[in-house]
């Protein structure tokens, strides 16, 4: 009798028809996502940011190179949260302040002679805040004797509102950990010797002291900047809030995220453009060569947030109803579809990753001539290409309204590149 109702009960179980996916849910899932990666953004920035507190504390070559890595771990949570942007306004307002690219280093620190002085686009291009203790902007004199965070935030940052003047974020600390990459298309990433840190006779290039207090506010800073995200997507964040008050206008949020950052950011400004100028300075972490990462974990990004799936720096998983489950119901074929066409795209990216580590350099893959290279970040490019045409397709089958995917002059209007 027990193993006939057990039967039974299997059979209804299995008739039951299958509960449709709420819009909400998914939204609390995309929503969850989010919390997670920024905070797991903030943790391994303050894991960066207890490294580079060693080192201007006790300069070495040692504690430079672990400086490095904890910024190269701390790029691996953040570039996955870029899927957050474009349909998020929270998230656009906020991303200059900590990913801005690229950026005038010299309006930062002393550069090679080969990089020029100030130009007609930006006359602080070479304005060298940390000899400088004070300087002229806009008409007014600038007392940066001590270089705080209200610096570089308040005054340096886009100086006389020009988009170059990066002063905070990701790339200022990793051109101040890495100075610049001088290797044109041979291999090779800046080179910053541990001794621009060191106090006394040992110090390198002048200004030690107070590079090593640019560095700390820098970092500090962006601490800040990642603790406001991170709880803007916590449980009564405004983020949270904002994406929950419309369902509609939420769906339409993650699809112009994952369309935007497919096409226009990543396909286009950041690769596609690339390979036409043929020039290492349009790599997106050109100090570091690590541009590679960059592209590779920009499409981990999106594939989380379709599939419904992170996975945390603690190998816990943040899961949950997806909109890989919605478009399955309305049109199961094309679900399966969106979920190769990223699968493609993230092998194709790895790949340029997978070379990138085994010593052939993204620099390198931009020389004009080498095919190649060409060819492996055009794959990259091609891969995100198709999954933004899939993503078209779900937008159409959702019938979702307001989703405006960016475009590129570079893939869009080509020959403008070189106007």
């Amino acid at each position: 009798m027990k193993r006939y109702l057990l039967t039974t009960a299997i059979a209804v179980s299995l008739a039951a028809p299958a509960l449709a996916i709420e819009t909400t849910d998914v939204l609390d899932t995309y929503a969850d996502i989010a919390a997670a990666n920024y905070d797991d953004s903030l943790i391994t920035a303050q894991r960066l940011q207890t490294a580079v507190n060693t080192l201007v504390a006790e300069p070495s070559a040692e504690n430079l190179t672990a400086a490095r890595a904890a910024w190269l771990a701390a790029r691996v949570p953040y570039q996955q949260t870029e899927v957050f942007r474009f349909g998020n306004a929270i998230v656009d307002d906020w991303e200059g302040r900590v990913n801005a690219w690229p950026l005038d280093e010299g309006l930062i620190d002393y550069v090679d002679a080969s990089y020029g002085g100030p130009s007609d686009e930006n006359a602080f291009a070479a304005l060298n805040v940390i000899a400088n203790p004070t300087f002229t902007l806009s008409g007014q004199e600038v007392d940066a004797a001590t270089i705080t965070s209200a610096l570089l935030e308040d005054t340096l940052q886009e100086a006389d509102g020009i988009e170059a003047n990066v002063a905070t974020g990701y790339h200022a600390i990793e051109f101040l950990l890495w100075g610049q990459d001088l290797n044109g298309h041979d291999a090779g990433a800046g080179d910053r010797s541990w001794t621009d840190y060191a106090m006394g006779v040992d110090c390198t290039n002048g200004n030690c002291d107070r590079r090593g207090e640019y560095l700390t506010a820098a970092t500090d800073l962006l601490i800040s900047d990642l603790e406001y995200m991170a709880g803007a997507w916590a449980a009564g964040g405004e983020a949270r809030a904002e994406l929950m008050s419309d369902a509609d206008a939420g769906i339409s949020a993650i699809l112009t995220g994952m369309g935007s950052l497919s096409y226009g950011e990543t396909a286009g400004e950041r690769m596609r453009l690339g390979v036409m100028l043929n020039d290492p300075e349009e790599e997106h972490s050109c100090f570091a060569d690590n541009t590679h990462n960059d592209h590779y974990y920009n499409g981990v990004g999106i594939q989380n947030v379709y599939l419904g799936e992170y996975t945390r720096v603690n190998g816990s998983l943040v899961t949950g109803p997806s909109l890989s489950d919605l478009v399955s119901e309305t049109d199961a074929a094309l679900d399966a579809e969106m979920q190769v066409k990223l699968s493609n795209s993230v092998m194709a990216l790895g790949r340029i990753k997978t070379a990138a580590e085994a010593g052939f350099a993204y620099d390198q893959m931009l020389e004009r001539g080498n095919e190649a290279g060409e060819a492996l970040i055009m794959g990259g490019v091609n891969g995100l290409i198709d999954q933004t045409r899939s993503i078209e397709r779900v937008i159409a089958a959702l019938g979702v309204d307001g989703v405006g995917i960016e475009g590129s002059d570079s893939l869009d209007d080509p020959n403008v590149v070189f106007q």
